[in-house]
């Protein structure tokens, strides 16, 4: 089936397209410019197709509202500690936007940029590109993004990839929000992460440097378990998860199956952690997709990355790129 293309919206006097990808096995994926956000999500289930992302039907509520639903965060994901870093004896400093952090690459990250679509029909694939110049939100180099999303069946794969033209700290994410259900929250979610410890946080949110063993602890995610504890309270997750190393990656490192259980999500990455989130901080003030309101715990992400503030902590695994050294990164998410 054909990619249809369409005009979605404009942002800072740049056109931003919708990409729409349908799969043999009847998914379909909307797909933007700005951010490379997947905007929707549909699987079909016993009666009929759910949508399974958070998002909006207008474009408007992107730039206003959206906290990177559905987009690529970068040109760092995640936090980096008192917006600055230091490298080849140099000290750069960021814009902050979070508190004394940075979070996502600053407010105008890669996220909150419009980046330029292609179609590759004979793969059923959208390749968007950006290029991001020379002290954009405080990062040296001349930096080429690439972001390549491909639908097959129920499994969308994202490569990414980014070439410099000088040392720069690169480490991308892709930000979805799901919700498998029917209900307005993911509580009930039942969630399993190939995880044995932890990057432990300091009162900042940013990485104090530790790894911790999770065992015994509410980030023990190697059992299935739901979002909630023995009680039967929400359990706020906001962790950057350390995956098993040594594991073969064409095993998932997590899966998440909805309350009713008509879905399941499994995730593939070569990245060493994932971020695992449930909407701890989500209250959009505009309704999303189909009307819904978006308030606490309405989304999960499952954020495969690099360590958050790897910059400042050097037994992290590097997140340095140079013209010698290129970005890529892929993962694989099939939902049915």
């Amino acid at each position: 089936m054909a990619i249809a293309v369409s005009t979605f919206g404009e942002h800072q006097g740049k056109r931003v397209d919708q990409f729409r990808l349908v799969s043999n096995t009847g998914v379909t994926v909307d797909l933007i410019g700005y951010g490379v956000v997947v905007r929707d999500w549909r699987v079909p289930v016993a009666g009929g197709e759910r949508s399974v992302v958070l998002g909006f039907e207008q474009f408007d509520a992107y730039p206003a509202h959206s906290p990177h639903l559905g987009s690529l965060a970068g040109r760092v994901a995640n936090r980096i500690k008192d917006a600055s870093f230091e490298l080849n004896g140099k000290t750069y400093k960021l814009p902050a936007n979070a508190g004394n952090l940075q979070l996502h690459g600053g407010a105008e990250g890669l996220g909150r940029q419009v980046w330029d679509g292609q179609v590759d029909e004979a793969n059923n694939a959208v390749r968007f590109t950006h290029f991001s110049p020379d002290g954009a939100m405080g990062y040296p180099g001349n930096v080429n993004f690439s972001a390549t999303y491909t639908l097959k069946g129920n499994k969308l794969r994202l490569e990414l990839n980014a070439t410099t033209d000088q040392a720069t700290p690169i480490s991308l994410v892709q930000h979805q929000y799901f919700n498998l259900g029917t209900t307005d929250d993911v509580l009930d979610h039942t969630i399993q992460v190939n995880s044995s410890a932890y990057t432990e946080l300091g009162s900042d949110l940013a990485p104090t440097g530790a790894i911790l063993p999770s065992r015994g602890t509410i980030y023990d995610l190697r059992t299935p378990r739901t979002m909630r504890d023995a009680a039967g309270k929400p359990v706020d997750y906001d962790i950057g998860m350390v995956l098993d190393t040594g594991r073969t990656l064409t095993d998932p490192v997590a899966s998440v199956v909805a309350p009713d259980k008509d879905l399941t999500l499994k995730l593939w990455t070569d990245r060493p952690g994932v971020q695992v989130y449930n909407g701890v901080w989500t209250d959009i003030a505009v309704s999303g997709l189909g009307g819904k309101s978006y308030g606490k715990h309405s989304g999960f992400c499952l954020e495969d990355q690099a360590f958050a503030d790897a910059v400042h902590n050097p037994h992290f695994p590097n997140v340095i790129y140079s013209p010698e050294r290129p970005y890529s990164h892929w993962c694989e998410i099939e939902i049915g």
